[in-house]
């Protein structure tokens, strides 16, 4: 009998179990209202924004520096498996003495065995203006030695909440030396 009572009470646990998980999955992604967030989706503005992407890998202020060093194999050509961490600043023009308007704050990886390929994540986090605060997150393909290297904008935050467009990448300079660069970006950006 007690073989029983526990078997029916397994059996109910796992019915229940299953309503409550099938009642909870018939509600899970609810459709709202966009206004009730204060969202609405009509007044979109689509802006352009132009800055350069400092990038500072050498000497004692580096902004991007190498958490892992690239496979031995490919340290000369492709940087495959290089991971760099950057901070680096945002600025106005090409110099790296102008307006800092903000920073971007992510990683590169290197992806490809056969040509320089960066793997990029990065936040561009502004502290200019009414975009004080507010941030744009970026994942891209960089084909390094391409003229023209685009992003896909993924979200942001604040101003640019529920955000979506492209960057496009152009270097301005490079030290091959060093293995700094200032790299111009235009970012196409669909905004509140």
């Amino acid at each position: 009998m007690m073989t029983i009572q526990k078997n029916l009470t397994f059996f109910l646990f796992l019915v229940f179990s299953s309503y409550t998980t099938f009642t909870s999955a018939t509600t899970f992604g609810t459709p709202i209202d966009p206004k009730s967030i204060g969202i609405n989706q009509k007044e979109q503005t689509l802006s352009h924004f132009r800055f350069y992407w400092q990038d500072i890998v050498g000497g004692s202020n580096a902004t991007a520096i190498n958490v892992v060093q690239p496979l031995a194999k490919w340290a000369q050509t492709t940087l495959f498996g290089e991971i760099r961490v950057l901070d680096n600043p945002l600025t106005s023009e090409p110099s790296l003495s102008s307006k800092v308007l903000g920073r971007v704050q992510g990683i590169y990886v290197g992806e490809s065995q056969t040509e320089p390929v960066l793997f990029m994540a990065g936040t561009l986090v502004f502290h200019e203006g009414r975009y004080n605060g507010s941030t744009i997150h970026i994942i891209a393909r960089n084909v390094v030695l391409n003229k023209v290297r685009e992003n896909t904008i993924v979200g942001g935050t604040g101003v640019f909440r529920f955000a979506k467009g492209y960057a496009e990448a152009r270097t301005v300079t490079y030290n091959s030396k060093t293995g700094d660069s200032t790299v111009q970006y235009d970012v196409y950006v669909y905004h509140n």
